[in-house]
């Protein structure tokens, strides 16, 4: 008998545990995270000990940034499940350590993370030995999401270097296999020419055109020209070549090596003509990658000449006319021991460039700095997703009166390319929009504060709180194109929750007032009804989600004392109605003793059966299933407060 009572006590702590886990599941999927932990902790402290409760643990603290009670359960899971838990919790527990500045052993586990997921773009460039630098990097939510475009007209070939001039873009593609007689030997493409395509903007839909050869005469060749700068009356054009004669024969220097010049066109019509070298290119050093600075006086380039600090240094010319000054190298701000490439100065004279030489995610990544208004101004790594573990360079971004138009390109091989490199579009345009209300009692209409309103985002973290003050008013500023969800909550009310679509309009305001139902009115504590299965008296979760409300209450005001009445409809037997509803009643006080109220804050649980009916439904009257359903209730009177 002795045996069978503990099998039996096993057997209904089992159920309870199993019962209290899917009401701390449904808490969870509708961001009551406080609630959740405290019934996953319950469920934890009575045994189970699943890798779904540590985890969830782990969840509930990591969405509202709990980053060292996040990092606690996350490891407890791992530790006891190994590589059964998803490696995305192992991602979470590594960000955990991160946050709490244990950069070390986040390294440990993120190495185990690379050997796991080896195709995450997480792990693409990222140097375990260097968390806290190359996390930072390596992040692509540093700012805005950035959107990119692998754009339409790449080919397999080398495609790259962007300028945009009077709505058509100019860059350098080695697509020309029809027209080519020679092979570049160094990746076996064919030599490089300059292309033009029209690029059409309408609204927020941008469309490319056909990539054809720039009309020129004598520009294009059968070996390199690439890399354009423009002036904005559109008739001079810079550009890179190889080192050609007048004869339009490559030259090479006494090694047998043919270096990069610097030339220029002017436009007469609608072609490009009358090609000049530039006085300072060499026959023994490379000259090439053109920028011009926004008033046009200056000219960035690229060099290997004699006396440079690296393999290739960014140097500037000044223009006076068709003359020019000595090549002067910008110097250590900019330059290193390795390479410095792809110069681009924006109009507000922010200055781009590639370089391996700083600190990098691998490869050449592209660089911004301020060193042309403040001369110990230091270069800032762009990041990811601008950089990634290949090279990333020739960055140019459009020029626009309006500050938050943040457009443009660049050029990089990463993998995910269609060619050897490919010119990728971005858009880090900053857009913002509001959410905003106010909270508000859905019985009176009236302002609500106090309500602590929480935003979260579509992966159910939780990212901003606020209490509202006595006007009810909230506002919260998110990005454009994402879903979140506003939640209110207050003390002796129901919660209340909103969900809001932004879409791509830069300051739009949306309003969703958040309306919370009182759970004292008239002496009594209302919820919404209680629903039992047909015939029984034990409690659903859906039941137990609303009892909650009932164990809140009772929490805030210690020294309330209830009473349970339940009731049921007139159909079935008078006699059996009364001893249904009475055990569904001491089932609904049972389940609230077990959350841990004291017995004798509840006088009574009595059933009522169909004795007290609240419309026509009695025996033999026939009614819809709305109306009986209206009978069917629960009160919870308060009889001390």
């Amino acid at each position: 008998m002795k045996t069978k009572t503990l099998f039996l006590l096993f057997v209904l702590s089992s159920t309870f545990m199993i019962a209290q886990e899917k009401l701390a599941d449904k808490f969870f999927e509708n961001f009551s995270y406080i609630k959740a932990t405290e019934l996953y902790e319950e469920v934890l402290q009575k045994g189970d000990t699943s890798a779904h409760v540590l985890t969830r643990l782990g969840d509930c603290y990591y969405n509202n940034s709990k980053s060292e009670e996040a990092a606690k359960w996350y490891g407890m899971a791992l530790e006891q499940y190994g590589d059964d838990i998803n490696p995305e919790y192992l991602y979470k527990y590594i960000q955990s350590l991160r946050s709490l500045g244990k950069y070390e052993e986040a390294s440990t586990w993120m190495k185990k993370f690379m050997d796991i997921q080896n195709n995450d773009t997480r792990v693409k460039g990222y140097n375990p030995e260097n968390i806290s630098k190359y996390d930072e990097l390596a992040k692509t939510d540093q700012d805005r999401v950035v959107k990119l475009l692998n754009l339409p007209f790449n080919t397999k070939f080398a495609d790259f270097g962007s300028f945009i001039h009077n709505g058509q873009m100019y860059f350098a593609s080695a697509r020309n296999t029809e027209d080519s007689k020679k092979i570049y030997s160094w990746n076996q493409e064919p030599f490089l020419d300059i292309y033009q395509v029209s690029v059409d903007k309408e609204g927020d839909s941008i469309s490319y055109g056909t990539a054809d050869l720039i009309n020129a005469e004598k520009l294009n060749t059968e070996y390199h020209e690439a890399s354009v700068a423009i002036t904005k009356d559109g008739n001079t054009m810079y550009f890179t070549r190889d080192n050609m004669s007048k004869k339009n024969k490559v030259q090479y220097d006494n090694k047998g090596t043919t270096h990069l010049k610097l030339y220029k066109a002017t436009r007469v019509g609608e072609t490009w003509t009358n090609i000049e070298e530039l006085p300072f290119n060499d026959d023994v050093f490379s000259t090439g990658h053109p920028a011009l600075s926004p008033d046009e006086n200056t000219l960035y380039f690229v060099s290997d000449r004699e006396g440079g600090i690296g393999q290739t240094d960014i140097y500037k010319v000044e223009i006076n006319g068709n003359s020019y000054s000595e090549p002067e190298n910008l110097g250590e701000g900019i330059n290193t021991e390795g390479r410095e490439m792809f110069p681009f100065v924006s109009q507000d004279s922010t200055f781009y460039f590639s370089s391996d030489g700083h600190l990098n995610l691998g490869l050449l990544d592209i660089f911004k700095s301020n060193i042309l208004k403040d001369d110990n101004a230091e270069p800032e790594n762009m990041g990811a997703p601008y950089n990634s573990g290949a090279d990333d360079f020739a960055f140019f971004i459009n020029p626009s009166e309006d500050e938050n138009d943040k457009t443009g390109y660049f050029s990089s091989n990463r993998a995910d390319g269609q060619g050897s490199d490919d010119i990728y579009a971005f858009d880090a345009s900053i857009c913002l929009q509001t959410i905003k209300g106010f909270s508000r009692d859905a019985n009176t209409n009236d302002v609500l504060p106090g309500v602590t309103v929480k935003l979260i985002n579509e992966v159910g973290k939780v990212l901003e709180e606020i209490v509202t003050d006595d006007t009810g008013a909230y506002e919260f500023t998110v990005d454009c194109n994402k879903e979140y969800t506003v939640l209110g909550t207050k003390e002796d009310f129901k919660d209340d929750k909103q969900t809001v679509t932004t879409d791509n309009t830069h300051n739009k305001e949306t309003e969703a007032d958040l309306y919370l139902e009182p759970l004292i009115n008239d002496n009594q504590i209302v919820i919404n009804p209680i629903f039992f299965d047909f015939d029984k008296s034990n409690i659903r979760t859906d039941a137990q989600y609303e009892l909650e409300n009932i164990v809140d209450v009772m929490r805030a005001h210690p020294e309330m004392v209830i009473k349970i009445e339940s009731h049921t409809d007139s159909r079935g037997r008078d006699a059996y109605n009364m001893k249904l509803s009475d055990r569904r009643a001491k089932s609904t006080r049972d389940y609230i003793l077990s959350r841990g109220i004291a017995p004798e804050r509840i006088e009574s649980a009595i059933g009522y059966g169909e004795s007290q009916l609240l419309n026509k439904c009695s025996n033999g009257v026939k009614c819809t299933e709305d109306e009986h359903q209206l009978n069917r209730r629960s009160y919870f009177y308060i009889l001390k407060e």
